[in-house]
């Protein structure tokens, strides 16, 4: 040990004097030192230093004549060890420090490309940590750190690793944009955070302009709220957006269609739909030709009106890109969901919505074929419920033009008692004044050119006139039939004179008029013998009534399940339990279950007194 101090002491002191020839070796004096006191200095106001020109990088200390990782401030996601042995991490490193922001860029613009994700976060790493060309370290925008944090993404990170990336922005002296965090709310729709991504939304409404949501932020909260059955909160936000003025995606929309939809929201359905409408970008939306059957079934099923009206102009629009395409793809509407939609038109007094489903049957109908029987009693139903007889009537003579003199049969079909009934009740809604107008305008019609003449119309005022209890009128227009529009009754026209008769007690003269359509050769229906059954059963007579029930069992007729019910009714009441006999073997004999009327007799058994007053 004392060797080598030696050595040590020797070379020293060689080396010494071969750097300084010159040196002479000085004593050390021994005069004792001199005393000195403090004097103040006078105060002289100070410069402060200019700002640090490392501004923004927080590895200034790391880069600065040191390039060696010892920092922790954005070291955890920073350069493995292990790597540094890897050829291709090397030559990342050694192109990291010799290129700047803008060549980064587009260096990363190639590589995503060809999604060289880990290589971008690793070159990004590396050169953040090194030196531009002014001996400064290297300092990234708002789009080179979206490139960084966009890397991360693709690379499966955690939405907590990537809250804290654009956190970190803040190190950098940049503020994040909109795409920095719609890259974390990204990670946040896969990963299926509802309540997580609204917060962030708050936060980015709550940020600068630079941060505010755009068309992809609202369409990836949208989604997932909806992926999550979180309806009320997808319905705020795009009410949201469309106040906003920004575009919906056709995934979103089809999304919050089948959303609303399912959940039965049709209201809430109606309001997105209208402002869609209301604006440029929007109103081109439209949903698939099945959905769109689908939101009209929903909208026939809640009987709402403007929802039926959108599903219709829906596939209207689908049938219109059809015949246009090439080739053509001719698409057509269901003719049973068109009828659908005119009950629906009938029932919420909808003139739009009855035109827009009469112009998609013709459209889809193409001329090849008239529409059916349904489709015009739908038409006949909705203007009769709106009140509009002179269409109802003109529908009327459509349906007879296109099915008079067709093969099939048409009794029930133009029935005033059935199918036509919604227009005998639209003649009679104002009693004899309205009865009394129909009836002049086709006593008009009869002479104009070219004439109408309609027993159906001329049957549905007479039956008008009886369900007004006027007698006369209904006895008097069944008479005009013949003198004033030279048509002969048919089985409907006694009918309705049967009615008339027998809602008046007039049994007999009931009984004569069917007995005089007998004689005329015109065969009865199942009607006829029905409406003569009630007329004895007005006049207390179960026992005609049975009568009239045999004639109508060897007619071929069966009667009906109420039918038997009015006459059991009748029955109890009189006890006659004969009757009532007849009435249960012909129940069996037809296999008509007759339920009890339990209720019907308590309320008909109960004893009034002055004690309940």
């Amino acid at each position: 040990m004392a060797s080598q101090m030696a050595i040590f002491t020797r070379t020293k002191t060689l080396f010494a004097k071969t750097l300084n020839p010159n040196l002479k070796s000085l004593s050390i004096s021994t005069f004792t030192f001199l005393s000195q006191e403090p004097q103040l200095a006078e105060s002289t106001p100070t410069t402060p230093l200019p700002p640090n020109p490392a501004t923004g990088s927080p590895v200034y200390s790391e880069n600065w004549r040191n390039q060696a990782p010892n920092s922790e401030t954005l070291a955890q996601s920073l350069i493995p060890l292990g790597l540094l042995k890897n050829a291709s991490t090397q030559r990342v490193q050694a192109i990291s420090q010799t290129i700047d922001a803008q060549t980064l860029m587009d260096l990363f613009a190639n590589w995503m490309t060809s999604k060289r994700w880990s290589d971008m976060k690793e070159m990004f790493e590396y050169w953040i940590r090194s030196l531009d060309v002014h001996g400064k370290p290297n300092k990234p925008d708002v789009g080179l750190y979206n490139h960084y944090i966009r890397a991360n993404f693709m690379l499966e990170a955690s939405t907590a690793e990537l809250i804290d990336l654009v956190a970190q922005t803040e190190d950098f002296a940049i503020v994040p944009n909109t795409a920095s965090y719609n890259l974390v709310l990204k990670a946040m729709h896969q990963a299926g955070e509802s309540e997580a991504a609204q917060k962030w939304l708050e936060r980015m409404l709550q940020g600068g302009k630079d941060s505010l949501p755009d068309d992809e932020t609202y369409d990836l909260l949208i989604s997932l709220l909806f992926s999550k059955g979180e309806i009320d909160s997808a319905l705020k936000y795009i009410d949201m957006a469309l106040k906003s003025g920004y575009m919906l995606s056709m995934n979103v929309f089809t999304e919050c269609v089948r959303g609303c939809v399912d959940e039965r929201r049709p209201d809430a359905l109606v309001s997105i739909i209208k402002k869609c409408k209301t604006m440029d970008q929007n109103k081109a939306l439209c949903p698939t030709w099945n959905l769109c059957i689908i939101i009209a079934e929903v909208a026939v099923q809640e009987d709402n009106s403007e929802l039926a009206f959108y599903a219709l102009e829906f596939l209207a629009r689908w049938m219109a890109r059809g015949e246009n395409a090439r080739p053509p793809v001719l698409l057509s509407a269901d003719e049973g969901l068109v009828v659908s939609v005119l009950g629906t038109a009938g029932r919420t007094f909808n003139q739009k919505l009855l035109d827009a489903s009469w112009a998609v049957l013709r459209r889809s109908l193409r001329q090849k074929r008239v529409p059916k029987p349904e489709s015009y009693l739908g038409k006949i139903y909705a203007h009769a419920s709106m009140g509009d007889l002179q269409r109802a009537f003109i529908t009327l003579n459509e349906f007879e033009t296109a099915y008079g003199d067709s093969i099939i049969d048409m009794e029930e079909i133009f029935s005033p008692f059935t199918s036509l009934y919604p227009l005998v009740v639209a003649c009679s809604r104002k009693g004899f004044e309205t009865l009394d107008s129909v009836y002049f305008q086709l006593e008009n019609l009869s002479r104009a050119e070219p004439p109408y003449k309609s027993v159906a119309a001329i049957n549905c005022v007479i039956l008008g006139c009886a369900n007004i209890w006027d007698l006369d009128r209904a006895y008097q227009t069944f008479e005009a039939m013949g003198s004033s529009f030279g048509l002969t009754p048919d089985i409907h026209s006694y009918n309705a004179l049967i009615y008339a008769f027998g809602k008046l007690k007039k049994t007999f003269e009931a009984s004569r008029v069917f007995e005089h359509l007998v004689s005329l050769g015109v065969k009865p229906n199942a009607m006829s013998y029905s409406l003569l059954v009630d007329a004895h059963l007005t006049n207390r007579d179960q026992k005609a009534a049975l009568s009239v029930i045999d004639e109508m069992v060897n007619a071929g007729f069966a009667p009906s399940k109420e039918t038997l019910k009015k006459v059991r009714r009748r029955c109890v009441r009189e006890m006659d339990e004969e009757s009532n006999d007849r009435v249960e073997a012909l129940a069996k004999k037809f296999d008509i279950r007759m339920n009890t009327e339990n209720r019907k007799n308590i309320l008909f058994n109960l004893e009034y007194s002055a004690s309940y007053a």
